[in-house]
């Protein structure tokens, strides 16, 4: 049996591909490198493995992720789907029970006649057929040196940190209240410090034992995602305006707003873990139970996971990528995910999205193709491939990627035109450019 598309890569964007161009009748081979090896940050063999967050961001069409998630879920999205089956409290947010996201979608895949799932590491491209690249922003070593080689270009890196998972059950519910910013809903697990409590945490964050970087590596962290030390680094009252922000909460133990506060997201449906929200951290184990315990409330706080920091990598696709997500050196490679250069989960899968769509139509000897500019998918596209952009970094998906309105509207009516717009336009390019029903 011949293979068209070989997906190197069993994380979002990889599963995403692979689903879009099977249900369009192309064979797939799917190699993933769990279980024989794994990268810093995985621990679970399922494919589609959340290492970050279990937060997918806001979910309402009014915010920029909001729209994307909608874009995709037009476009029949997987992940979208299995994403509101396991879906957790979060306000907004659209958060997910990690374990059972991932072993949802792992078994979905498994059972697609059309899905060959190999637990295999690629260290370098095939020869032949068309191939999907989404080895993610942690990819192998070997595979490194292999796109290194096809590109002729330098790699671009930053570091990137996740944060420590605390047991529910081990939280002191004498200090930490229940509530969502300005009253909307109860979905996060605050803790209060006072201002001498916050200026003795930051001080002890400063002065914290932090892992070293090794002799090959420098320091350049993504904005988005800075280590909590770095960011306290940078001014007392930095975490304060961050973070630790406590606007639009009040304690009812006071009836006031504290001077910070910790919040903690739930991870699971069962309200067993909890994520210290923007406290991604570099600081050593050790350290981080020593002084994450001075947060109110985490005094006897028992540790699931401690934070940890690794190097992601991304190509410079302004340089490399077409807006099909094709290589301009050799069409027959897609990339897809955050290897891109965009950052968030959705973003991720939003480019396996599209790059598992034009797989399987160049698979078919079809024209590949791209959402309009106006949607939030086609925005991402045109920022990641445009060839102006010099200095390259990673980015979410904003409303500032989309060509401006006519007219002066401003704020919330603003973000809703443009939302609107985008649906409009994406669904007229559904009819026009991917016309027809999935093979079944």
């Amino acid at each position: 049996m011949a293979y068209p598309i070989t997906i190197i890569g069993g994380g979002l964007a990889g599963c995403e591909a692979a689903w879009q161009a099977a249900r369009r009748g192309v064979a797939i081979r799917l190699f993933e490198m769990k279980p024989k090896r794994y990268s810093p940050a995985h621990v679970s063999p399922h494919l589609a493995e959340l290492v970050c967050s279990n937060s997918l961001r806001s979910n309402s069409p009014g915010n920029a992720g909001g729209l994307l998630k909608e874009e995709m879920r037009r476009l029949d999205s997987l992940l979208m789907a299995i994403a509101e089956e396991t879906r957790v409290p979060a306000g907004d947010a659209l958060a997910v029970d990690r374990e059972a996201f991932a072993r949802r979608i792992t078994a979905r895949l498994e059972e697609n006649p059309r899905i060959e799932i190999l637990r295999e590491e690629v260290t370098r491209f095939p020869e032949n057929g068309l191939v999907i690249v989404a080895s993610g922003p942690l990819t192998s070593p070997p595979l490194a040196e292999a796109i290194k080689v096809l590109t002729g270009e330098e790699y671009l890196y930053f570091y990137d940190a996740i944060a420590p998972i605390v047991e529910g059950e081990s939280l002191n519910e004498m200090i930490i209240f229940r509530a969502s910013r300005y009253g909307e809903g109860n979905d996060y697990l605050n803790c209060p410090l006072t201002q001498e409590e916050y200026y003795r945490f930051v001080d002890e964050l400063r002065r914290g034992e932090k892992t070293p970087y090794h002799d090959f590596e420098r320091p350049e962290h993504f904005e988005g995602c800075l280590p909590i030390e770095e960011m306290a680094e940078r001014g007392i009252e930095t975490l304060a305006h961050g973070p630790m922000k406590p606007v639009g909460l009040k304690d009812p133990r006071t009836g006031k707003a504290p001077y910070a506060v910790v919040q903690l997201r739930q991870e699971d449906g069962q309200g067993i873990a909890y994520n210290l929200v923007g406290f991604q951290t570099k600081l050593k184990w050790n350290e981080q139970e020593r002084i994450f315990r001075m947060i109110p409330g985490l005094d006897k706080a028992v540790f699931l996971r401690l934070g940890s920091q690794h190097r992601n990598t991304f190509i410079h696709s302004p340089t490399l990528l077409q807006k099909t997500l094709q290589c301009k050196k050799d069409p027959r490679i897609l990339f897809a995910g955050q290897i891109t250069g965009v950052e968030g989960y959705v973003e991720s899968t939003a480019m396996g999205l599209l790059a598992g769509i034009n797989g399987s139509r160049l698979a078919r000897e079809e024209s590949p193709v791209c959402p309009p500019e106006t949607t939030a998918i086609g925005g991402l596209i045109e920022y990641i491939c445009n060839p102006a952009v010099k200095e390259f970094q990673p980015m979410k998906v904003n409303f500032g990627l989309l060509p401006p309105l006519s007219g002066k509207q401003r704020g919330k009516d603003k973000r809703k035109a443009l939302a609107e717009r985008a649906l409009r336009d994406l669904g007229s390019w559904i009819k026009t450019s991917l016309p027809g029903k999935f093979i079944s």
